[in-house]
């Protein structure tokens, strides 16, 4: 297969054509326009592969779209390109709407053409998978409540609407066009190459450096986490196993209040890069100098909750692991200290993150 991949400069983007690559013997087409959070040094393990191409390219392009299919003739789609940072879309939803709803919708627009021109046995086999998120469910009252695939939306925040908005796009376009789409819903992700502005890369980065590690109010939001390679080999198996109209929600099976969360990552810290042995630490907290003592646990701080902060997610995924036979391979456990090493051991990525100079690679990119 040949498998057009928007937004494959992401976090959960570039785990899903690492995997492709890496794993199959598939070629993949990366469609990004490279935004802050599109970093292609996520790529570097195969972006030497003769069976992957870069295309820099907004989806709310068209007229690059259509050049797009019409050199590449893919054989499905997987459509993960989106502004997904919840506080950045309470502080400026323009962006959420353009890109997730818009950019949706011009892309949906482009794909229809081109499966219009295809022969018919290429026509059925065409696959347009949109991935989405759990967030468009809204939250969970009871302890016991799980989101299904049936579970009705009610989006929280500009983020998940403008998700909820695609959904819709993408379902409309299978009942109107009969584009033969497919939808999945996934919870938290967390792994290898996620942009620090998100909850455990913040924190990790943060603690390593000594720095406050903030809160939202008393950290007992819940959530359901998926490490991010599990949720790569799910989302192949949908877009080549999936049933067409179906939607399939990917849960990682592994509920943790924020504050737990928090609380792990402070002691693999402590047990892989012990306080007394981090000079970054040391440099900032000098009154350790004087033997007092201190931890990474000593670093939180609680701070003023989000507005809208929705308090428990947790995903049934039952259906995936029923009709398609896909289950996680890591538990939390095992995947949080394979993040947590992660980070530890690849300096240079982050920092070039933090320090901005990862953008200079947007200038003058070719596929």
């Amino acid at each position: 297969m040949k498998i057009l991949v928007t937004g494959g400069a992401g976090f959960i983007g570039s785990a899903v054509i690492r995997h492709i690559i890496k794993n199959t013997s598939d070629s993949v087409v990366n469609v990004d326009v490279l935004t802050y959070a599109g970093n292609l040094e996520s790529l570097t393990e195969v972006d030497s592969n003769e069976r992957y191409s870069f295309e820099q390219v907004d989806i709310c392009n068209r007229a690059e779209l259509d050049r797009v299919f019409s050199e590449y003739k893919p054989d499905a789609i997987m459509h993960l390109a989106a502004e997904s940072h919840v506080d950045r879309s309470i502080d400026g939803p323009a962006a959420f709407i353009e890109t997730n709803i818009v950019g949706t919708y011009t892309l949906l627009e482009a794909t229809r053409f081109y499966w219009n021109t295809l022969e018919e046995d290429k026509k059925q086999a065409f696959r347009f998978h949109h991935i989405s998120t759990d967030e468009v469910y809204g939250d969970l009252e009871g302890t016991d409540d799980l989101f299904t695939e049936t579970t009705s939306y009610e989006p929280s925040s500009p983020y998940s609407a403008s998700k909820a908005s695609s959904d819709h796009l993408v379902r409309a376009w299978l009942r109107t066009y009969g584009l033969p789409t497919i939808v999945t819903n996934c919870s938290n992700n967390y792994g290898p190459y996620h942009f620090p502005e998100k909850l455990i890369p913040l924190m990790i980065l943060n603690a390593v450096a000594g720095k406050p590690l903030p809160v939202y109010g008393d950290g007992m939001q819940i959530r359901d986490w998926l490490f991010v390679e599990d949720h790569a080999r799910a989302l192949y198996k949908v877009v080549t196993e999936g049933v067409v109209g179906e939607t399939y929600n990917i849960g990682g099976h592994n509920e943790k209040a924020n504050i737990e969360v928090v609380k792990t990552i402070c002691a693999l810290l402590e047990e892989l890069v012990p306080v007394a042995k981090n000079e970054a630490f040391l440099s900032r907290h000098p009154e350790l100098d004087s033997g007092s003592s201190k931890t990474y646990a000593d670093l939180i701080t609680y701070v003023t909750d989000r507005p809208g902060h929705d308090v428990r997610y947790a995903i049934d995924a039952s259906k995936i692991e029923r009709e398609l036979g896909w289950v996680p391979e890591e538990t939390f456990e095992s995947g949080i200290r394979k993040t947590v090493e992660w980070y530890l051991n690849n300096k240079e990525w982050w920092s070039r993150v933090l320090d901005g100079s990862y953008a200079g690679e947007r200038l003058g990119v070719k596929k």
